[in-house]
């Protein structure tokens, strides 16, 4: 039995009754930390209970010692920074100009902590704790600030014990509420000045509007605060609600009015991708049954409508929200939406999530490194661009979790070769700005190490190869941006 028997109904569209009853039940099973570990059939784990496969210490080994040069390269030029451009040396300011939140340091928090670095993991927790200044006059993108800061310091949090963390975690859930509170609808505005609560940004996407219920989850229950899932789930509620009759989501929305501002189903794609992710993870994460029932309508939409079969692969094609018809002219898959993949797999249609994988793997055959977008009829790139994303290694991970296949973990050995040979330089990684042009070209590279990639990349490749026990295989949930919020075992503070 699944954690989303007998769900309630879905919100009326455009609105809905029974919304505070709702509410006030969330609430409690949030603050008594109900199902904090997911049983292992929401989580995708097989059903038999087998555990991961036996760790490969010689791919494990390679997967640390890449971390590391990445790790190091960032410290050399780049730390208390957000990011680190490899080639120049010089750091990057993602969030703001000029302001800091030394985000590659809170991005690589809980990475170093699953690879028993300690003494790093220690000197990350220092800086945070003294450095991190959660008030700057700095207008943030919500979305971003949620999923990497909040989220990257509480699973720090999670793995030291270090009670400083969750305090800054809580400082910044503060002074990101506003985005919430101060709207009409309950959808978020997109940018929030920490000092000031200035509030901007009245056109969200799904993913801007949904991708906050894990990490604003975890702080209610962690503190006994409601007011930031209720905050997460209210604004979910706004936007299934205004779901078409066919059950199809557009792609944003209105902050002030509701109206949607792009009536364009694009899923599993950017910018909506991970407002079907959390709607899973944060149902299997607090057995949430009014998330898990919306998930599993509006994806069975996406599959019904979207799913598309070009050259014998699956690929999802963009339609009108409202009809289901085709828009555009041929169909086009972003490389961020390869994530989707493990979706499938973990929420009970594997083979559509093997599917999905094996087109991407197709792409992968045709191209050095994923490029940022392509055709789905000729798998030529439409944008050349690679930017070190992990959306691939993500899906390898949870299909591996989810079917016990190793077939999954060569596949995502594989990607990491890639990257190894094309993305390493010597001060880390970096991006390219064409997959194809040859090594040493004009357009090869580009010249930043996202603070995603201390995050997510070879997190996923360790925790596949290394057997760690640092982490619970079966219970263990990572958010969008790869920050382990359930599952890690406290072994050191």
């Amino acid at each position: 039995m699944t954690a989303f028997s007998l769900p309630p109904p879905l919100p009326e569209r455009a609105g809905g009754s029974g919304e505070e009853a709702r509410a006030g039940s969330t609430r409690r099973r949030v603050l008594t930390g109900a199902g904090v570990a997911a049983s292992s059939l929401v989580l995708g784990v097989a059903a038999s209970g087998r555990q991961p496969a036996s760790a490969d210490a010689r791919l494990a080994a390679e997967v640390h010692a890449e971390f590391l040069h990445g790790w190091r390269g960032y410290q050399a030029a780049a730390w208390g920074y957000d990011e680190v451009r490899p080639l120049s040396g010089t750091p990057h300011d993602f969030f703001a100009p000029g302001r800091t939140f030394g985000l590659s340091i809170v991005e690589a928090l809980d990475t170093l902590f699953l690879m028993e670095e300690n003494l790093e993991a220690a000197r990350c927790c220092d800086w945070i704790e003294h450095h991190l200044d959660p008030v700057q006059d700095a207008s943030v993108q919500v979305f971003e600030a949620v999923i990497r800061l909040v989220g990257g310091v509480l699973a720090g949090y999670q793995a030291t014990g270090r009670r400083p963390l969750l305090q800054r975690a809580r400082e910044l859930g503060d002074r990101l509420l506003p985005a919430f509170t101060a709207s009409p609808t309950g959808l978020p505005y997109t940018h929030v000045n920490l000092r000031t609560g200035a509030v901007h940004g009245d056109v969200a996407t799904l993913a801007e509007i949904g991708s906050n219920a894990m990490e604003f989850g975890l702080l209610s229950r962690l503190t006994g605060d409601p007011r930031y899932y209720e905050a997460s789930v209210r604004a979910y509620r706004a936007a299934v609600s205004r779901r078409s009759a066919l059950d199809l989501l557009g792609t944003s929305l209105h902050v002030e009015t509701g109206r949607w501002a792009d009536t364009t189903a694009v899923a599993p794609n950017a910018p909506v991708d991970s407002f079907y992710e959390y709607l899973y993870m944060a149902g299997a994460q607090f057995r949430d049954r009014t998330l898990g029932s919306w998930y599993r309508t509006l994806n069975a939409a996406v599959l019904r409508h979207q799913a598309v079969r070009v050259g014998g692969r699956l690929w999802f094609r963009t339609v009108d929200f409202r009809s289901g018809r085709p828009s555009g002219v041929g169909t086009c898959q972003q490389q961020l939406g390869s994530f989707y993949a493990g979706l499938l797999a973990r929420s009970g249609t594997p083979e559509q999530g093997a599917d999905y994988f094996d087109s991407w793997t197709a792409v992968l055959d045709r191209h050095p490194v994923l490029p940022e977008s392509v055709d789905c009829a000729t798998l030529a790139p439409v944008d050349r661009g690679g930017l070190l994303r992990p959306e691939y290694a993500n899906a390898a991970f949870d299909l591996w979790r989810a079917t016990g296949l190793d077939r999954y973990r060569q596949a995502a050995y594989r990607w990491f070769t890639a990257m190894r040979e094309r993305q390493r330089v010597p001060g880390g990684y970096t991006t390219l700005g064409d997959v194809t042009a040859p090594p040493g070209s004009p357009n090869a590279y580009g010249d930043l190490t996202p603070g995603y990639w201390f995050a997510e990349n070879l997190k996923y490749l360790w925790l596949m190869f290394s057997a760690t026990p640092r982490f619970d295989y079966r219970a263990g949930l990572l958010s969008t941006e790869g920050k382990a919020l359930v599952g890690l075992r406290q072994r050191w503070v």
